[in-house]
């Protein structure tokens, strides 16, 4: 039986084809795209004039299926939500929620309510609305598909989202299907987020590697040469599988950090110190250093290397178990190396490229598994909260082996 022909996506026939085998690297991005003429540089929102789901996109009914048939093997199940009530203090001057329990009365039967719940205070995706790319920063414009501040804040008055009204591009909600027809009725959503995942677990690499131990509380830079040195002990090739790796289009990158792994040792008010340090975007001058401190937190480095390598292996998202995917405070020239101040990585793979980045991820669980298998590859199903409008989610997020 003859192979089947690779179908390779040509970068300027927009809208592409999730459906390829293969897609262009960061270089040969298309410089324009007919839907989104004043798109920046590295922009590759191209699925679509009226796409809100990005890279999600490539999580296809067949790559699903495939995933699931090669990835569950022995049924064993961990889920990848922290509780939802750590951290205790949370990050970025969040604020945290609280738990009551409401008597309906007479004791007869009982509800949970929780009072100022923000999705991204604990174990979190961050949606396309979270952050714009770097030239609509002013405009509070969402990925490429400029969006207004007046588009996602609610009139003062409005105590609850009026969806029929109001402008829903780029909202979480297309990421899982919802239960009624959509405003226009036709946008493409998916069913939540299913497929393949790879673990890179650099904490149990960098604690089993003489020289490499960091503190994940610190603005330690996992650079790209740390990810192939830790993909090596762990046995597996990151690059893509156009380029004769391991990494299948669509996957689900997760990276531990070890984040987690330190909070679970520290006491509560060392838990709460750390939190309510000052925050800084980008890498602060010693003069700018409040006494309590900046928040500091180990991740991934915002260097052209890694930034090539995300976006040319074709995850369809990323997270991590840090409060930030990236190293915070990020370095002030970025990954742009431009000397003009920085972008995060936050603004390339939401804004840019569409793709979910999640944080705050509990990694501890599917990392003693994938030791004990010795596999780094296993089935993750997502359930993101179906909230119109929203920001953010909670990943509801289970781990299938």
């Amino acid at each position: 039986m003859a192979t089947p022909e690779r179908k390779v996506q040509n970068p300027d026939s927009i809208p592409w084809d999730p459906n390829n085998d293969s897609f262009p690297l960061r270089s040969e991005l298309p410089k324009a795209i007919p839907y989104h003429p004043d798109a920046p540089k590295d922009a590759a929102w191209v699925w679509g004039k009226d796409d809100y789901i990005g890279r999600l996109n490539l999580l296809t009914p067949l790559r699903v299926f495939n995933a699931a048939k090669t990835e569950i093997r022995t049924g064993e199940t961990v889920r990848l939500d922290l509780p939802l009530h750590v951290p205790i203090a949370p990050c970025f001057g969040r604020t945290p929620a609280t738990h009551r329990i409401m008597d309906l009365g007479g004791g007869v039967a009982f509800d949970d309510v929780l009072d100022n719940m923000n999705p991204q205070g604990g174990s979190q995706w961050d949606g396309f609305r979270h952050v714009p790319p770097p030239p609509l920063r002013a405009l509070l414009g969402v990925m490429l598909i400029t969006v207004y501040a007046t588009d996602i804040l609610p009139d003062p008055e409005q105590t609850q989202t009026q969806h029929p009204n109001e402008n829903l591009k780029c909202s979480i909600h297309y990421w899982s299907s919802p239960t009624e027809p959509t405003p226009k009725g036709e946008e493409k959503r998916t069913g939540g987020i299913s497929g393949r995942a790879v673990l890179l677990d650099y904490w149990t690499y960098a604690q089993s590697t003489p020289g490499k131990s960091y503190d994940p509380y610190t603005g330690h830079s996992i650079s790209f040469a740390d990810l192939l040195e830790c993909a090596k002990f762990q046995g597996i090739n990151i690059a893509p599988a156009s380029q004769g790796g391991d990494i299948q289009i669509g996957d689900i990158l997760l990276v531990r950090s070890g984040w987690v792994d330190r909070y679970n040792d520290l006491t509560d008010e060392q838990r709460a110190t750390a939190a309510k340090r000052h925050v800084h975007v980008f890498e602060p001058k010693p003069s700018d250093i409040k006494p309590e401190g900046s928040q500091e937190w180990a991740g991934l480095a915002q260097d052209p290397l890694t930034l090539t390598w995300l976006h040319d292996s074709y995850f369809s998202a990323v997270a991590g178990d840090a409060p930030s995917f990236e190293r915070w405070p990020s370095l002030e020239t970025g990954p742009s190396g431009d000397g003009k101040g920085g972008w995060l990585l936050h603004e390339y793979v939401l804004a840019l490229w569409g793709m979910p980045l999640g944080e705050m991820w509990d990694l501890e669980g599917v990392a003693e598994v994938c030791r004990r298998q010795k596999r780094w590859t296993f089935f993750l199903s997502s359930a993101p909260d179906i909230i119109f409008g929203g920001v953010s989610s909670h990943p509801n997020a289970t781990a299938i082996f």
